[in-house]
Formats: C-alpha cells, structure tokens, sequence
C-alpha cells in the first residue's frame, strides 16, 4: 500500500509539472528576471542564510531552492517527481546557481545522502503527502547538525477541513487514513486540460508538534496566519497585495502557520 501510494503521487506530480512551469501562478518569466519565490513569512523565520547549507524538502521543480541559493546559502532540494526535478535541474542551469537536486521519496533520503545541514526548509502543501510525521521528523533530526534550524511554513490543517468551495465541513482535523482523490486541473491553473488522482493525508497541529519533539527538536517558534500569500484555493479574495482569504470567511479562520525548532546540542 505504502509504495501504491508513493506511485500514484509521483503520476501526480509529474502530470502537474509541465501546466505549474506555464502557469502565471508560479510565473517563470518573472522568477528568470530575478523575482524571488520566498515570502515574508518564511525569509522572517530563515533570518540571515548567507554562507548556510540548506536541506529543502519537497521543492517540485525548485524556486525556492533556487530562491535560497541567491541570498547566498549551499542548497540540496529533495523531491519525490522525477519531472519536476529534471525542470529543477533546468532552471538551476538558466539562473547560474549551484543547487544539488535529488530525486527521492524523502523517507528515503539517508540512502542518497550522508550531508548535515545547518538549516532545514519545507514549505506550503508538503507533509499532506506523507502519511507518517515521525518518520517526517526522525528524516529532519537525522539531517540537522546539532544546534541546527528547521524552519517549516505550511497551510492550516483547518484549511483542509472544508470542500474545495468552503461552503461545509468535508474531512475530519485529525489524520483518520488516506484520502484518495482525483482532480481536473491544478491549483496553479485551474483550467488546465490536465487529470490526476492523488492520496493526501490530514495531519494536525498536534501531531506536527508531537512528532517534532519526540525527535528532540525544540519548538522556538510558533505563529498562525489568517491569510495564504498564494492565490491557490477557490472562493479567493485579495484584501492586500499578495495576501488572500476565502471571502465569505474572511479573516475567520487560520490559513497558514508557521515555526521554527532547533536540534538540541548534545
């Protein structure tokens, strides 16, 4: 069941890349131009990279690595598509930076690679893909040097509660079991001829946290965004330049949290 799942995601993933890389929500041109693909949000929480190696987790075809890299750090990206990875490879190629991309599911990092890094990043929409968070944090605590940093922005499990318009409840908060689903188009183009089944699952603020501090990564930072910085559900609004809520919801629920650990030195 684990590598049916493994399987079916990286289908997903590769049939996704072609319609994002076209897409004006991941908008190529601009980020070939210079425009980074970081927010505020996570560069508040990655502080001062310069000269810093970085582990990025599930980076689809790698902006933000390559983001990462032009403000000075050593990056590896790890992605679980074989596609997207290619295109990484690509854009890392046209933008003259030194990005190492690994193709890999990342439970299976430790057989591609042996590096500590002093920070660690996974952003928007990634641990919904992984059906187990201790095997997620015992990956992040293996890879981290000791006094290292993780740094971790992803949507709200609330978000994820409700159907695709936020008109009811559909999924519970708690992880109770895959769910198995089929999608016509793609966030970032929800009108491309494109169709895919994917499995997800709902992971909890808890069960992120627990996970975490069973591997002795210390919490050193906590907040909760009542907005996305990326216009990627329906039923949008944007109430600030780059900053989207549902509209009938408004500022109601949280949209997107974020947080900083730190491994312990021994």
């Amino acid at each position: 069941m684990e590598q049916d799942y493994r399987d079916i995601n990286r289908k997903s993933w590769n049939n996704r890349v072609d319609a994002h890389f076209k897409s004006d929500f991941y908008n190529v041109t601009a980020f070939l131009n210079g425009k980074s693909s970081l927010n505020a949000i996570e560069l508040d929480l990655l502080g001062d990279i310069q000269n810093k190696s970085i582990l990025h987790l599930q980076c689809h075809f790698g902006q933000d690595s390559i983001s990462l890299a032009m403000l000075g750090a050593k990056v590896t990206g790890v992605d679980l598509s074989d596609k997207a990875i290619q295109t990484a490879q690509e854009l890392n190629a046209k933008t003259n930076t030194d990005v190492d991309f690994i193709c890999c599911d990342i439970y299976d990092l430790p057989n591609y690679c042996t590096q500590l890094f002093d920070i660690i990043y996974t952003s928007y929409g990634t641990i919904g893909w992984l059906p187990d968070l201790n095997k997620w944090a015992a990956i992040i605590a293996q890879f981290l040097k000791p006094g290292g940093k993780f740094v971790f922005v992803e949507f709200h499990p609330v978000v994820w509660m409700f159907d695709d318009d936020f008109s009811k409840i559909k999924y519970t908060y708690h992880n109770s079991g895959q769910i198995v689903e089929n999608e016509t188009g793609t966030y970032a183009d929800k009108q491309a001829d494109i169709q895919q089944d994917y499995v997800m699952w709902n992971h909890g603020l808890a069960e992120v946290f627990t996970a975490l501090l069973h591997h002795k990564l210390t919490i050193t930072e906590f907040q909760e965004f009542d907005y996305s910085p990326y216009n990627c559900f329906n039923k949008t609004t944007e109430f600030e330049p780059g900053k989207f809520r549902i509209e009938h919801l408004e500022n109601k629920i949280p949209m997107v949290y974020a947080l900083s650990a730190m491994k312990k030195i021994m």
